[in-house]
């Protein structure tokens, strides 16, 4: 059974139509790359999905188990992002926050998963520093660390290297690759970078002039 499914769905704000007929079917351990220029929809596809954003029309139908609120979500960052004032410890057991239900506080078992989240980004050692001092890469990593203890299904990846030198791009593709192959994370990643696409994703979701067009890479 597919983990999420968009059925005739329409993208836009007001009456405004960004794309339309949007028909796509994301499985366990499948890696979608979404490109295409800026402004076609492409992010407004992901808060679309993660319900930050009603569609103006069609549906998105959540299965095997996975809900709105279970998908891990790396976002663009902002400057006064990157300048936050928190551990990095801090930064990733806040991705439980929408787990936690009535619960006002993060769990013993959700701490161990947390530090074992960081364990798996390389950061563990980072776990006491200041957000703020960390690089790029570093950062990167801690936020990918978050998404991790939202979700064990499917992440959704907004332009993740972007502003990262060469080598730490090549390492955060090889990380992203890494958890959907071995751990079977499903992958919806935007990204202007198609070679990179081509290499890594099973599928590519392109966005053209107002629609959406969809092409299997790997069987």
């Amino acid at each position: 059974m597919a983990l999420l499914k968009c059925e005739d769905l329409v993208l836009g704000y007001d009456n405004t139509v960004l794309a339309s007929d949007i028909n796509i079917e994301i499985g366990t351990g499948e890696y979608h790359c979404i490109v295409g220029e800026n402004g076609t929809g492409k992010t407004t596809l992901m808060k679309t999905i993660l319900g930050l954003k009603e569609p103006l029309s069609g549906r998105i139908i959540y299965g095997d188990g996975l809900s709105k609120n279970e998908i891990g979500y790396l976002p663009q960052q902002t400057d006064a992002q990157r300048d936050f004032p928190a551990s990095v410890k801090e930064i990733v057991l806040s991705g439980f926050q929408g787990r936690l239900g009535l619960r006002p506080f993060y769990s013993s078992e959700q701490k161990k998963e947390a530090l074992a989240n960081m364990e798996r980004m390389g950061i563990s050692d980072l776990r006491d520093r200041s957000y703020r001092e960390l690089s790029g890469g570093q950062q990167q990593r801690v936020l990918l660390a978050r998404a991790l203890c939202a979700t064990e299904k499917m992440l959704f990846l907004d332009e993740p290297v972007a502003g990262l030198d060469p080598q730490v791009t090549v390492d955060m593709y090889e990380l992203i690759n890494r958890l959907n192959r071995e751990d079977k994370t499903a992958i919806i990643m935007i990204t202007h970078d198609i070679d990179a696409a081509r290499k890594y994703a099973t599928h590519l979701i392109r966005f053209e002039s107002n629609e959406v067009v969809t092409e299997c890479l790997k069987n």
